[in-house]
C-alpha cells in the first residue's frame, strides 16, 4: 500500500486554494486507486525554528559522536526527515508569497536539506557533486498565486521564484520524479483561474489514473 505524506504551506485554512488541491488529489486518489496511507503534515500549525549555530555545529558531526544537546538541536530535522523517508510520494501544497514561498515552508526545507541525511557531497564528481540520499520517491508540487502570466515565456515568468527553486531543492535531495501543477490567477482574473483550476484538476486526476508513483 502507498504511503502518502501531504504537506500544507497555507496561512489561509477554509479559503486556501493550495489546501483545496491537496483535498481534490486526496479524493482523486481514493475514487481512482482506492487504497494508501495518508500522512498529513500541516506546516501553517508548526512552530518551525530558524536554523541556528547549536542545528549546524550538531548537524556537521558525525551521529556517533553528538552529545544530548546536539539530539535536542536536530530533532524536528530527524522527525521530519523520517517522515520523508517513509513516503512512497510526497504531495505539496503551497501558495505564491511575495513571487516566492512561506516562510514556514522554507523553515521546514532547512530542516530537511541535511548533509548526509538527504544528500551528500562527492568532491570527486566535478559535474555533479551533490548527490540526493532519498530515492524512489515521486513528489506532486500543487502551487497556487493569485496573479498571472508565471510560466516560462510569460511576462512575469522572471519573477516566479517559487516553482523553480521547490523543483531545484527536492531534485537535490534526490527526488527526481516531480510533477508541478500551478492554478494561477486567483486574485485578478477569475476567468483565468477557473481554467487554470480545471486543467489542474484534469491532471492530477490524468496522473493518479496513470499511478506515476
Amino acid at each position: 500500500m502507498k504511503k502518502i505524506l501531504i504537506i500544507t504551506a497555507s496561512a489561509r485554512t477554509a479559503q486556501s486554494k493550495s489546501r483545496a488541491l491537496t483535498e481534490t488529489f486526496v479524493n482523486l486518489w481514493n475514487e481512482i486507486q482506492g487504497e494508501a496511507v495518508f500522512k498529513f503534515r500541516d506546516l501553517s500549525n508548526s512552530d518551525i525554528p530558524f536554523v541556528n549555530e547549536s542545528w549546524i555545529q550538531a548537524a556537521s558531526k558525525k551521529k556517533e559522536v553528538r552529545d544530548e544537546i546536539d539530539n535536542q538541536a536536530l530533532k524536528l530535522s530527524d522527525f521530519y526527515i523520517q517522515e520523508l523517508k517513509e513516503a512512497d510520494c510526497i504531495v505539496l501544497g503551497t501558495p505564491m508569497y511575495n513571487w516566492s514561498i512561506p516562510a514556514v515552508l522554507k523553515g521546514y526545507i532547512d530542516q530537511i536539506i541535511r548533509i548526509n541525511e538527504t544528500w551528500k557531497f562527492d568532491s570527486d564528481n566535478t559535474e555533479n557533486p551533490y548527490l540526493g540520499l532519498l530515492e524512489n520517491k515521486t513528489i506532486f508540487l500543487l502551487l497556487t498565486r493569485g496573479g498571472i502570466g508565471y510560466e516560462k515565456g510569460e511576462p512575469n515568468a522572471h519573477m516566479n521564484f517559487q516553482s523553480a527553486y521547490l523543483q531545484e531543492v527536492f531534485k537535490l535531495i534526490g527526488i527526481d520524479n516531480i510533477h508541478t501543477i500551478a492554478v494561477n490567477g486567483e486574485s485578478r482574473d477569475q476567468e483565468a483561474f477557473a481554467k487554470s483550476l480545471e486543467t489542474a484538476h484534469k491532471t492530477i486526476k490524468s496522473l493518479i489514473e496513470k499511478e506515476v508513483l
